[in-house]
């Protein structure tokens, strides 16, 4: 459903501010119009004398996605290796595309990508669009978000997704800006409508106490970026065949307002839970910062990494690095092991996707054990000294 004022019919008399119970509408030269408050209960379309404010089935609005056909991802890559948040999205648009009964394609902008470029098709993509050029070997928002719009409205994709990462967050809002249509962004679920074609986009909301799942019904393409880790890589198919489409672009004719004068790799011993297969998780059971000791002795036992929840980060028992959750980091290892963690929305958000959970907490009805594969009931100090005698006894 969606909610329009007539611009032709409105009068702007302001009958409508007082039927509205949600402070949604105001009036302002001499013209009606309709904020996010709006909860469709249709209080103004009754009191409206002009019958300007109209209350719109999605049905009627699937109409406009006439022209808009397949699902996109754009590729991103860094040197010429593309991220691994891409073939999480192949797999997940390979799912869309099928439902929808469509193409699916990768869109690639860099330098001397072409050979990175044709493994994406191995891994699901039936076309790729290569945009090869010198001036994109760093990646510009500016010049990544014209390009991106400009194959968009040449093509007509009526699905665009994008890793929700620091190049896709930087640029891809500016992209569905200059489209005018909608985004929804740090997806953690995708799914298709198939009756009104609609992606329905799931998310986190409310600090993720929540979770809200959220259409574009009215314009195309629909768009949404996707956290790292949420979703099942795409299978390679080294016998797969797909079609390479060579784009041309003239990086010289743009007037850029910025540009990378040098790229600097960190060094350090940065923490980086994200790549590990095994991740042990700390959690308020600990109840004081240096029990993480039994978490990090697991850890290393089991050649693994450190996680943590919010909770124990916020309480500064370990840096954020290790954090796990909506505002942390996405995970999905082989074996997530969660001590002493209820498993609150939030966290569940983070590494919900993992192969297999084991949960231990003292409290039976935690949260966290409706996603644990083992759920063990009972006092982590005496369970987490028990797996690390029993797993080095096993390591010989």
């Amino acid at each position: 459903m969606g909610i329009k004022v007539d611009i032709e019919l409105c009068t702007g008399c302001g009958i409508c501010i007082d039927s509205c119970p949600f402070g949604a509408i105001k009036v302002e030269d001499d013209l009606a119009s309709i904020d996010e408050r709006c909860n469709l209960c249709g209080a103004c379309v009754d009191a409206c004398d002009f019958e300007a404010i109209l209350i719109s089935d999605v049905k009627e609005a699937v109409i406009k996605s006439d022209g808009y056909e397949g699902v996109w991802i754009f590729a991103e890559q860094r040197n010429s290796k593309i991220a691994s948040v891409v073939l999480e999205l192949l797999g997940e648009g390979r799912k869309l595309a099928d439902k929808l009964g469509v193409d699916l394609s990768a869109v690639v902008f860099g330098e001397n990508i072409e050979s990175s470029a044709k493994e994406l098709v191995r891994y699901g993509a039936d076309k790729i669009y290569i945009v090869d050029d010198p001036v994109l070997k760093d990646f510009n928002d500016e010049i990544y978000s014209e390009i991106l719009t400009d194959l968009i409205q040449e093509h007509k994709p009526e699905v665009v997704l994008c890793g929700a990462t620091a190049i896709g967050r930087s640029f891809i809002p500016k992209v569905s800006a200059r489209l005018k249509t909608g985004l929804t962004a740090d997806c953690t679920g995708l799914d298709i409508d198939n009756e009104k074609r609609c992606l329905l986009q799931t998310r986190p909301a409310f600090g993720g106490n929540i979770m809200a799942t959220i259409i574009c019904p009215d314009e195309r393409p629909q768009m949404a970026t996707v956290r790292h880790k949420v979703m099942k890589k795409a299978l390679y198919d080294p016998n797969r065949k797909g079609e390479i489409i060579k784009k041309s672009f003239n990086g010289l004719s743009m007037d850029l307002r910025s540009k990378v004068i040098e790229t600097v790799e960190e060094i350090g011993d940065m923490v980086n839970i994200t790549e590990a297969d095994i991740i042990v998780s700390g959690g308020r059971g600990l109840q004081e910062p240096k029990n993480f000791r039994l978490i990090e002795e697991l850890a290393k036992t089991l050649g693994g990494a450190v996680g943590a929840s919010r909770a124990s980060v916020d309480a500064g028992w370990i840096p954020y690095a290790h954090q796990v959750g909506q505002t942390g980091k996405t995970v999905c290892p082989k074996l997530y092991i969660a001590c002493g963690i209820s498993g609150a929305v939030q966290h569940l958000v983070g590494m919900q996707s993992s192969d297999v959970i084991v949960a231990i907490n003292i409290d039976k009805d935690a949260p966290i054990f409706d996603v644990a594969t083992f759920g063990i009931v009972g006092d982590l100090f005496k369970v987490i000294p028990e797996f690390v005698k029993r797993f080095r006894e096993l390591k010989g």
